[in-house]
């Protein structure tokens, strides 16, 4: 999938994305488990037909999810399916939370590489500046 997103660290996640700046201003690059997290982590938050160049990729939000209260089997088989097309990625799982009062999902995916590292990517529905609705949370050995 190779994906491409330029961020500032954060205290929370001082490895940022693919790029991201260090403080003193130079460029880092995620590799290994950390690349892969986010390329999955970028495959679950696409849209069906957002991605111009394969209008077939991505999960369908927009036609099947949102606003239909479909089945949260129906939710994870697709986060699941995403995941699942990053080359990397052998296996994945989706634990899915909610929806609460709040109307709020959570929850996470759990992914093993082709060198078996474990890598959680978490879940939020709280849109706030600097946080992405699915991030990397931390990779095992």
């Amino acid at each position: 999938m190779n994906t491409l997103a330029l961020s500032t660290p954060s205290t929370d996640d001082p490895s940022g994305w693919d790029l991201t700046l260090t403080p003193s201003g130079d460029l880092a690059i995620a590799i290994g488990p950390y690349a892969i997290a986010q390329d999955v982590a970028s495959a679950v938050r696409l849209f069906a037909g957002e991605l111009w160049y394969d209008t077939l990729a991505g999960i369908p939000f927009l036609e099947q999810i949102l606003g239909l209260r479909p089945p949260l089997e129906f939710v994870k088989a697709q986060i699941v399916g995403a995941a699942l097309t990053v080359p990397e990625v052998v296996s994945a799982k989706c634990f899915l939370t909610g929806p609460g009062q709040d109307r709020q999902v959570g929850g996470e995916v759990q992914i093993t590489d082709n060198r078996g590292r474990v890598t959680v990517i978490e879940a939020t529905t709280i849109l706030q500046p600097g946080v992405a609705p699915w991030y990397v949370s931390g990779v095992s050995p």
